[in-house]
């Protein structure tokens, strides 16, 4: 696969580093001299990005005049919280920082691909399997934390005979989740990315403009149903109803 110019500019800085760490690791990268690829270097990017965009907000904060980027932050952070709220409850503040992140880096790395000389990460499916992982990792987490060792009562069902079917049906069930996170976010996104691609390579003019809007309509939709879906997880984690 051809390199982003922005990967080659990693490969050439970090390259040999990220080669023997990954050595030492005892990982054998594919391409020893080319160890980063695409999808992390825009994984990369998008991080860099966010980290520039917030210390920019927050170097701006204002109480009396807020401007545009701040206000845009405040919107999204309103809507998260609202919905945090209404989903998980009572404690939702904590869970805020971990949802916004969440859907900046997503949003963001959706959007990438539609800039020339880039591509969307989440187009490709490690990148979404991360994120689904890492909301995996967070919400049982947080659900150990809240319960401690009743926790496991969630697992269970509740009739005690039928245990150690619910046990592997519920366990099952969440490792399911992960493959729909994945599978929903990279599918949509990869789709949204060569459709856009095909056209512009057909009739590069006006037309595509459609399917610009299009792609930008699908980026804003996945990134609302993976943060939904993994506010609904951490609520159910930390709710007392079981």
């Amino acid at each position: 696969m051809e390199q982003l110019w922005f990967t080659k500019i990693l490969n050439h800085y970090f390259g040999k580093m990220t080669t023997d760490i990954l050595l030492r690791l005892g990982i054998q990268p594919a391409h020893p001299n080319s160890p980063i690829n695409n999808a992390v270097s825009m994984e990369l990017l998008a991080v860099l990005i966010l980290l520039i965009f917030f210390l920019v907000v927050r170097s701006r904060l204002s109480v009396e005049n807020p401007g545009k980027l701040q206000l845009t932050v405040e919107m999204a952070e309103e809507f998260v919280s609202g919905q945090a709220d209404q989903i998980i409850g009572h404690g939702y503040e904590r869970h805020r920082s971990f949802l916004l992140a969440l859907g900046f880096f997503i949003l963001l790395s959706n959007l990438l691909g539609l800039i020339p000389g880039f591509e969307s990460p989440t187009a490709t499916p490690a990148v979404p399997l991360g994120c689904a992982v890492a909301t995996f990792i967070y919400y049982h987490f947080y659900g150990i934390r809240h319960h401690g060792g009743h926790y496991i009562k969630q697992f269970l069902g509740p009739m005690l005979a039928l245990s150690p079917l619910m046990f592997a049906i519920e366990v099952i069930s969440h490792f399911a989740r992960i493959l729909s996170l994945t599978v929903r976010l990279y599918a949509n996104i990869f789709a949204g990315d060569m459709v856009t691609l095909a056209f512009f390579s057909l009739i590069p003019v006006l037309v595509p403009v459609a399917f610009l809007g299009l792609h930008l309509f699908v980026a804003l939709v996945q990134t609302f149903i993976f943060v939904t879906l993994a506010t609904v997880y951490v609520g159910m984690a930390v709710s007392e109803e079981h």
